[in-house]
């Protein structure tokens, strides 16, 4: 994937003000937002979503900082994220927030390697990528928003580089498969998957940056 930590950490389906509704939904686009707070991190972002002091219905699935992406609701289910009400961006687009702080460059780019492979595995082109701007006219991803949206247009010419360098694969364990890319000659596959299918407990302290893998 090329981001070193992709963590799957769902927020209960009790969170208050609606913000996992459980809704199914079929995925047809990506939206793209930035988190508009320079000091907040992935972590945070996940994080705020369970804080009781939250009042705010809005959610989103995964947000990427300079060295992480955590996926807070299943890519199966709605986020209320594009202000669109019961629209095609709420209802029918995996949101995702890129956070502002750190390293702007390489969270950008932890958010193309992601952006693409996820188009890769739904066999999706660019065309399937939208702006939160694009369904409700926020000003927002706001870090991509300078000369005239021209971030923007750098960030698909990005994405659309990286997809054609990216491979699909499979890894067979236990006669099962995972899914899994291949960039430059390498293959990637979530940590999680193959040891778990080969019997093992995977765990993930996000405070350390620590996998631990037991029998």
């Amino acid at each position: 994937m090329g981001i070193k930590y992709y963590t799957i950490s769902h927020i209960p389906k009790t969170t208050p003000h609606n913000r996992r509704p459980g809704i199914a939904m079929v995925p047809k686009y990506i939206t793209i937002h930035s988190t508009g707070n320079q000091t907040s991190t992935a972590q945070n972002e996940r994080g705020w979503l369970t804080n009781p002091q939250n009042k705010r219905q809005a959610s989103f699935h995964i947000v990427v900082d300079e060295s992480e992406a955590i996926e807070v609701l299943p890519l199966n289910e709605v986020a209320w994220h594009a202000g669109d009400g019961n629209g095609q961006g709420n209802r029918a687009s995996i949101g995702i927030e890129i956070c502002e702080s750190g390293n702007r460059q390489k969270t950008l780019s932890n958010a193309v390697r992601l952006i693409a492979k996820m188009l890769k595995e739904r066999s999706w082109g660019v065309g399937c990528l939208r702006r939160h701007y694009d369904w409700s006219g926020k000003s927002c991803p706001r870090i991509l928003m300078a000369d005239s949206w021209q971030g923007w247009k750098d960030f698909i010419a990005a994405v659309e580089k990286e997809l054609k360098s990216v491979q699909a694969a499979k890894v067979i364990v236990n006669g099962k498969e995972c899914e899994a890319v291949i960039i430059e000659g390498k293959t990637y596959v979530e940590v999680r998957k193959p040891f778990e299918l080969a019997g093992f407990k995977v765990n993930y302290n996000p405070q350390t940056k620590i996998t631990e893998i037991v029998k």
